[in-house]
C-alpha cells in the first residue's frame, strides 16, 4: 500500500506529508485548498511528465517521494523481474522519488538508485492506478482488459493450457523454418561438410601424435651433433686408452690393497665396486645409441610434411587435434541431419498440423467462453453505472479476431488466444460506443472504473487505487452508492479518494483534511489526519457549508450509520 507521500516546494506546497492506511482513505477540504496538487505530486512520483513551472516560486528544486509498503510476493512478476534486473532490493518497500530542478535537470530514483522517468512509469503501473483526469488507468489497456475478463471468468487455467500449446507450436514452426532454410542450402552444405569430414578422416589423426612427431623432428635435425657427442662420451668412458672405466678398475685395485691393511677404506671399495656396473651400463647405452643414430632426410621430410598437414587442419577446424576430431563428429551429425532432413521436415509438418488442430479447438472454446463472460460483465457494468448516476450508459466488450495462419480456421493467435478485446462505452444517449480511453470526463471515467473494479476485483492485482473527480455531477442516493462501492472495494485494495461529498467521506477508514495556511506571509498547504470531533466538524461543513448544531448532529448520525453498516 501507499504509506506516505512527501512533497517539498511544489506549487504552493512548502513542505507537506500525507500518511495513508489500508482500507478507504479520503481527502477533503475547501474548494481550492490544494487537493488536486496532492494528486499532481503523486503522479510526478509515478513518472508523469513535469514542467519547471510547478516548482514553488523562489525555490531551486521540488521533491516528491512516495513510499509503498508492498511485500515482493504481492508485486506482479514482471515488475519484480524488472526491479531485480536493475539490482534494486524491495524487501523493505519501494520509494519512488522525483526531483525537479529549476535549471531543467530532473532526476528520478527507486530506493536511492537513479533511474529514468520511464522506469518510474513502468514500475508504478504494477503498483497503483490513478483514475480521473490522468493517464495511469491500467484498465485502458486492451491487454489488461483481457487479463481481467479471463480472471473474472475463471479462464486463466484454460488459457495457460492454450499458452503451452501455442508455445510448442511456435517452437515447431521455428524448427521447420530452420530446416527449410537449410534445405535451400542443403546441396552446397552437403558438399562442404562431406569434403571437411573426408579431409579430417583421411588424415587419420591420433591424439598426442603432433607432440611425438615434433620430438622426432628435433632428433633427426640434430643427428650429426648427437652422434658426435655420443662418440666422445663413449670413448671417454670405455674405449680409449685412458677411458674412465679402465682408470676406475685400477683405482679399485688400489683401494682393495689399502683395505687389506686399513679397514677404513672398506666403504670406498664398496662405492667403487657399485660405480663400475653403472658406468658400464652407461657405456652400453652410448654404444647402442650412437649406432642407432642415422640421419634420414626422407624420414625428416615425411614428418615435416605430416606436421604441416596437421597445422593446416588445426587452422581450419580447431586449435588442437582434439578440437579437429570434435569438428569431424559435429560434421558427421549435421551430415546425418541433412541427409534425413526431408524425412524430419515431413514429421515436423505432420506434428504441426496435428497441434494446430488442437490449438484451434482450444482457441475457439476459450473464445466462446469469453463471449459468455463478456455478456455477463456488460450487464453488471450497465447496472452498476445506472446506480452511479449514469443511467443511459451503454457498455460493450468488443471481441474480435484477425486473419492469420496460427489456427486451422485461419485466425491470428498469440499466447493468450485468438481474441482481441476492447471495452467500449457510450455515456450519453445518441453517442456511439467508443474505447474507454476516449471518455473525456474525468468524473465519468472514474465512475466507470469504479464499476469495473468492483466487478473485476478478483482479477485485478494492482494493490492501490486512486479516485479523483469520482463525485463530479452526482449527489444524493448516487453519492451514497459510490461511497458503498468504494468501501466494498477497499476490502481488497487500498483506496485513496478525493471527494467533496459527505456521503463518501463518512465511509472513510482514514480521513485527511487539506487546508491552505499562511506562513511567513506565504500561502502553503497542510495535510492532516482528522478524527472524532474534528472529523465530525469537517463532514458537517461538507453537508451545509458550516458547522452549525444541526449540521453537526447530521454529521454524527451519518458517521454512526456508516459504522453500523460496516
Amino acid at each position: 500500500m501507499l504509506r506516505e507521500l512527501h512533497i517539498k516546494n511544489l506549487a504552493i506546497i512548502d513542505d507537506a506529508s500525507a500518511n495513508f492506511e489500508k482500507g478507504l482513505n479520503v481527502l477533503t477540504g475547501e474548494t481550492g485548498a490544494g487537493k488536486s496538487i496532492i494528486i499532481d505530486a503523486l503522479c510526478l512520483a509515478l513518472g508523469e511528465r513535469a514542467s519547471t513551472e510547478v516548482i514553488r516560486s523562489g525555490e531551486k528544486e521540488a521533491v516528491v517521494e512516495a513510499f509503498f509498503d508492498i511485500p515482493p510476493k504481492l508485486l506482479n512478476s514482471s515488475s519484480r523481474r524488472f526491479l531485480q534486473d536493475l539490482g534494486i532490493n524491495i524487501e523493505d518497500g519501494i520509494i519512488l522519488k522525483r526531483i525537479l530542478s529549476a535549471q531543467g535537470k530532473n532526476r528520478a530514483y527507486i530506493n536511492d538508485s537513479i533511474v529514468n522517468v520511464q522506469t518510474l512509469s513502468e514500475i508504478s503501473k504494477g503498483i497503483i492506478d490513478v483514475h480521473g483526469q490522468y493517464e495511469y488507468q491500467s484498465l485502458l489497456s486492451p491487454d489488461n482488459q483481457l487479463d481481467m475478463l479471463d480472471a473474472y471468468g475463471g479462464l486463466l487455467i484454460e488459457r495457460q493450457e492454450f499458452t503451452a500449446i501455442y508455445e510448442t507450436q511456435t517452437s515447431l514452426k521455428q524448427q521447420i523454418a530452420e530446416l527449410m532454410q537449410k534445405e535451400k542450402e542443403r546441396a552446397q552444405r552437403l558438399d562442404i561438410l562431406g569434403f571437411q569430414v573426408n579431409e579430417i578422416e583421411t588424415a587419420d589423426l591420433k591424439i598426442g601424435e603432433e607432440e611425438e612427431l615434433s620430438e622426432e623432428v628435433k632428433i633427426l635435425s640434430s643427428a650429426s651433433l648427437l652422434t658426435e657427442l655420443a662418440n666422445q662420451a663413449y670413448e671417454s668412458l670405455y674405449s680409449s686408452d685412458s677411458a674412465c672405466l679402465t682408470n676406475l678398475s685400477k683405482i679399485l685395485n688400489s683401494l682393495k690393497e689399502i683395505s687389506n691393511i686399513d679397514v677404513r677404506a672398506a666403504d670406498a671399495v664398496k662405492s667403487a665396486e657399485e660405480a663400475i656396473p653403472l658406468l658400464e651400463e652407461t657405456a652400453y647405452f652410448l654404444r647402442d645409441y650412437k649406432d642407432s643414430l642415422n640421419f634420414n632426410p626422407e624420414r625428416l621430410e615425411e614428418i615435416q610434411t605430416r606436421l604441416e598437414l596437421i597445422k593446416g587442419l588445426k587452422k581450419k577446424y580447431g586449435g588442437n587435434i582434439q578440437e579437429v576430431l570434435d569438428y569431424r563428429e559435429k560434421g558427421l551429425r549435421e551430415l546425418d541431419e541433412l541427409q534425413h532432413s526431408e524425412e524430419k521436415l515431413e514429421t515436423l509438418n505432420a506434428e504441426l498440423k496435428k497441434l494446430k488442430n488442437i490449438l484451434t479447438e482450444k482457441a475457439q472454446h476459450l473464445s466462446k467462453q469469453r463471449k459468455a463472460v463478456a455478456k455477463k460483465i456488460e450487464q453488471q457494468v450497465i447496472s452498476e453505472l445506472s446506480s452511479l448516476s449514469m443511467p443511459d450508459t451503454r457498455f460493450s466488450i468488443q471481441i474480435t479476431q484477425e486473419a492469420g495462419d496460427e489456427t486451422a480456421d485461419d485466425f491470428k493467435a498469440n499466447s493468450k488466444g485468438i481474441d482481441k478485446i476492447e471495452y467500449l462505452i457510450s455515456p450519453n444517449i445518441g453517442e456511439e460506443l467508443k474505447p474507454l480511453s476516449k471518455i473525456a470526463s474525468g468524473g465519468e471515467l472514474s465512475r466507470v472504473m469504479l464499476a469495473l473494479k468492483g466487478i473485476l476485483a478478483k482479477g485485478d492485482k494492482i494493490p492501490v487505487l486512486i479516485f479523483d473527480e469520482i463525485d463530479a455531477g452526482i449527489g444524493g442516493r448516487a453519492a451514497e452508492t459510490v461511497g458503498q462501492k468504494l468501501k466494498s472495494l477497499s476490502a481488497s485494495h487500498q483506496i485513496i479518494c478525493i471527494t467533496h461529498l459527505p456521503q463518501i467521506a463518512s465511509y472513510a477508514d482514514t480521513h485527511l483534511k487539506i487546508e491552505k495556511k499562511i506562513k511567513a506571509k506565504r500561502t502553503t498547504v497542510e495535510v492532516r489526519k482528522i478524527e472524532k470531533d474534528e472529523r465530525t466538524v469537517e463532514i458537517a461543513r461538507m453537508l451545509s457549508g458550516d458547522s452549525s448544531e444541526v449540521s453537526i448532529k447530521h454529521a454524527k448520525e451519518m458517521i454512526k450509520s456508516k459504522m453500523e453498516r460496516v
